[in-house]
Protein backbone atom coordinates (compact mmCIF):
# COMPACT_ATOMS: atom_id res chain seq x y z
CA UNK A 1 0.00 0.00 0.00
CA UNK A 2 1.25 3.63 -0.80
CA UNK A 3 2.15 5.72 1.99
CA UNK A 4 0.53 8.84 2.22
CA UNK A 5 2.96 11.99 2.43
CA UNK A 6 3.05 14.90 4.98
CA UNK A 7 5.17 18.18 3.96
CA UNK A 8 6.11 20.91 5.64
CA UNK A 9 8.36 23.94 4.84
CA UNK A 10 10.43 23.31 8.64
CA UNK A 11 10.36 21.50 11.47
CA UNK A 12 8.63 23.58 13.70
CA UNK A 13 5.24 23.31 11.36
CA UNK A 14 5.15 19.47 11.48
CA UNK A 15 4.95 20.16 15.59
CA UNK A 16 6.52 16.97 16.56
CA UNK A 17 4.68 14.70 13.32
CA UNK A 18 8.61 14.97 11.64
CA UNK A 19 9.61 12.41 14.90
CA UNK A 20 6.25 10.64 15.03
CA UNK A 21 4.61 10.47 11.77
CA UNK A 22 1.00 8.69 12.16
CA UNK A 23 0.45 5.54 10.65
CA UNK A 24 1.03 5.23 6.57
CA UNK A 25 2.21 8.51 6.57
CA UNK A 26 6.03 9.62 5.68
CA UNK A 27 6.92 12.96 6.85
CA UNK A 28 9.73 15.11 5.02
CA UNK A 29 10.52 18.74 4.81
CA UNK A 30 10.13 20.85 1.34
CA UNK A 31 12.27 23.80 2.29
CA UNK A 32 10.92 27.43 2.05
CA UNK A 33 10.14 29.29 -1.01
CA UNK A 34 8.05 28.17 -3.78
CA UNK A 35 11.39 27.14 -6.02
CA UNK A 36 12.72 24.45 -3.58
CA UNK A 37 9.40 23.36 -2.27
CA UNK A 38 8.85 22.67 -6.16
CA UNK A 39 11.92 20.68 -6.37
CA UNK A 40 11.70 18.59 -2.96
CA UNK A 41 8.41 18.12 -3.63
CA UNK A 42 8.71 16.35 -7.02
CA UNK A 43 11.76 14.46 -5.21
CA UNK A 44 10.19 13.02 -2.17
CA UNK A 45 6.83 12.29 -5.06
CA UNK A 46 9.29 10.17 -7.13
CA UNK A 47 11.06 8.67 -3.92
CA UNK A 48 7.99 7.41 -2.23
CA UNK A 49 5.09 7.33 -4.92
CA UNK A 50 2.38 8.63 -1.88
CA UNK A 51 -1.05 7.74 -2.36
CA UNK A 52 -2.14 11.69 -1.99
CA UNK A 53 0.03 14.77 0.07
CA UNK A 54 -0.66 16.78 2.96
CA UNK A 55 0.78 20.54 3.32
CA UNK A 56 1.27 21.82 6.82
CA UNK A 57 2.32 25.43 7.47
CA UNK A 58 1.27 28.54 8.63
CA UNK A 59 0.18 31.52 6.56
CA UNK A 60 -0.32 35.24 6.82
CA UNK A 61 -3.88 37.39 6.68
CA UNK A 62 -4.70 39.94 4.48
CA UNK A 63 -7.48 41.06 6.46
CA UNK A 64 -10.08 40.57 9.34
CA UNK A 65 -11.36 37.54 7.20
CA UNK A 66 -8.87 35.42 8.75
CA UNK A 67 -7.80 36.44 12.83
CA UNK A 68 -4.63 34.35 13.98
CA UNK A 69 -5.65 31.29 15.44
CA UNK A 70 -7.88 30.08 12.41
CA UNK A 71 -7.06 26.90 10.75
CA UNK A 72 -8.08 26.70 7.14
CA UNK A 73 -7.70 24.66 4.34
CA UNK A 74 -6.66 25.93 1.19
CA UNK A 75 -8.55 25.83 -2.12
CA UNK A 76 -6.17 27.22 -4.15
CA UNK A 77 -2.75 27.90 -4.51
CA UNK A 78 -2.60 31.01 -6.88
CA UNK A 79 0.58 32.38 -7.74
CA UNK A 80 0.87 35.96 -7.85
CA UNK A 81 2.38 39.58 -7.08
CA UNK A 82 1.26 43.07 -5.81
CA UNK A 83 3.20 43.65 -9.37
CA UNK A 84 0.76 41.87 -11.10
CA UNK A 85 -2.38 43.14 -8.82
CA UNK A 86 -0.98 46.60 -9.64
CA UNK A 87 -0.76 46.01 -13.49
CA UNK A 88 2.85 46.67 -13.31
CA UNK A 89 3.54 43.02 -14.67
CA UNK A 90 1.84 40.30 -15.88
CA UNK A 91 2.08 36.80 -16.57
CA UNK A 92 2.13 34.85 -20.25
CA UNK A 93 -0.75 33.34 -20.98
CA UNK A 94 0.80 29.83 -21.27
CA UNK A 95 1.98 30.21 -17.16
CA UNK A 96 -0.32 28.60 -15.00
CA UNK A 97 -0.78 30.57 -12.30
CA UNK A 98 -3.08 28.54 -10.57
CA UNK A 99 -3.32 25.17 -8.69
CA UNK A 100 -6.61 24.00 -6.78
CA UNK A 101 -6.65 21.46 -4.04
CA UNK A 102 -7.88 18.01 -5.41
CA UNK A 103 -8.53 16.74 -1.95
CA UNK A 104 -10.58 18.08 0.40
CA UNK A 105 -10.33 18.49 4.58
CA UNK A 106 -12.73 19.40 7.16
CA UNK A 107 -11.43 22.62 7.69
CA UNK A 108 -13.08 25.91 6.14
CA UNK A 109 -11.28 26.42 2.57
CA UNK A 110 -9.79 29.82 1.32
CA UNK A 111 -7.88 30.76 -1.85
CA UNK A 112 -4.10 31.54 -0.56
CA UNK A 113 -1.78 33.72 -2.56
CA UNK A 114 1.98 32.66 -3.10
CA UNK A 115 4.22 35.81 -3.88
CA UNK A 116 7.96 35.92 -4.20
CA UNK A 117 8.79 36.71 -1.12
CA UNK A 118 6.88 37.64 1.66
CA UNK A 119 4.56 40.80 1.70
CA UNK A 120 5.49 43.60 4.21
CA UNK A 121 3.41 46.65 3.63
CA UNK A 122 -0.16 46.89 4.43
CA UNK A 123 -1.29 48.79 1.47
CA UNK A 124 0.13 46.07 -0.60
CA UNK A 125 -1.59 43.46 1.67
CA UNK A 126 -5.06 45.42 0.99
CA UNK A 127 -4.32 44.88 -2.85
CA UNK A 128 -3.42 41.07 -2.42
CA UNK A 129 -6.44 40.63 -0.22
CA UNK A 130 -8.45 41.39 -3.49
CA UNK A 131 -6.96 37.88 -4.92
CA UNK A 132 -6.76 35.59 -1.80
CA UNK A 133 -7.66 35.66 2.06
CA UNK A 134 -4.20 34.74 3.14
CA UNK A 135 -0.55 34.43 2.04
CA UNK A 136 2.24 31.49 1.93
CA UNK A 137 5.43 31.04 0.57
CA UNK A 138 5.75 27.22 -0.74
CA UNK A 139 2.03 26.19 -1.77
CA UNK A 140 2.53 26.81 -5.56
CA UNK A 141 5.16 24.72 -5.75
CA UNK A 142 3.82 22.21 -3.99
CA UNK A 143 1.11 22.03 -5.63
CA UNK A 144 2.56 22.33 -8.75
CA UNK A 145 4.75 19.17 -8.32
CA UNK A 146 1.72 17.04 -7.27
CA UNK A 147 -0.39 18.22 -10.34
CA UNK A 148 2.32 17.47 -12.48
CA UNK A 149 2.66 13.85 -11.13
CA UNK A 150 -1.08 13.32 -10.79
CA UNK A 151 -0.86 13.15 -7.24
CA UNK A 152 -3.81 14.44 -4.88
CA UNK A 153 -2.67 17.23 -2.91
CA UNK A 154 -4.03 19.55 -0.16
CA UNK A 155 -2.28 21.89 2.47
CA UNK A 156 -4.08 22.99 6.03
CA UNK A 157 -2.65 26.29 7.44
CA UNK A 158 -2.68 28.00 10.69
CA UNK A 159 -3.35 31.98 10.55
CA UNK A 160 -0.04 33.25 12.67
CA UNK A 161 -0.05 36.60 11.73
CA UNK A 162 -1.63 39.61 10.10
CA UNK A 163 0.11 40.66 6.86
CA UNK A 164 2.40 44.09 6.80
CA UNK A 165 5.06 45.74 8.79
CA UNK A 166 4.97 44.00 11.80
CA UNK A 167 3.91 40.34 10.69
CA UNK A 168 7.32 38.80 11.51
CA UNK A 169 7.00 38.96 15.06
CA UNK A 170 3.86 38.25 15.39
CA UNK A 171 4.58 35.35 13.61
CA UNK A 172 7.82 34.37 15.49
CA UNK A 173 6.10 34.41 18.54
CA UNK A 174 2.78 31.92 17.45
CA UNK A 175 3.82 30.07 14.90
CA UNK A 176 4.91 26.97 16.96
CA UNK A 177 1.47 27.19 18.45
CA UNK A 178 -0.37 27.68 15.93
CA UNK A 179 1.42 24.84 14.34
CA UNK A 180 0.52 22.41 17.13
CA UNK A 181 -3.02 23.69 17.19
CA UNK A 182 -3.61 22.54 13.45
CA UNK A 183 -2.01 19.31 14.27
CA UNK A 184 -4.05 18.63 16.65
CA UNK A 185 -7.20 19.76 14.94
CA UNK A 186 -6.31 17.05 12.14
CA UNK A 187 -5.87 14.48 14.57
CA UNK A 188 -9.30 15.19 16.07
CA UNK A 189 -10.85 14.94 12.70
CA UNK A 190 -9.27 11.86 11.73
CA UNK A 191 -7.05 13.64 9.00
CA UNK A 192 -4.15 12.05 10.43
Amino acid sequence: MAPRLLLAAFPPELAGLDAAPPPGWVAALTGVGAVPAAVETARLLARHHPERVLFLGTCGAYDDRLPPGTLLAASEAIATSVEEVAGRAYRPGVERARWPATWALPLPAHPVAVPPAITLGAGEARALAGVASAEHLELTGVFAACHAAGVPVAAALAVANRVGPGAHAEWKASHAGASRALVEALRAAGVL
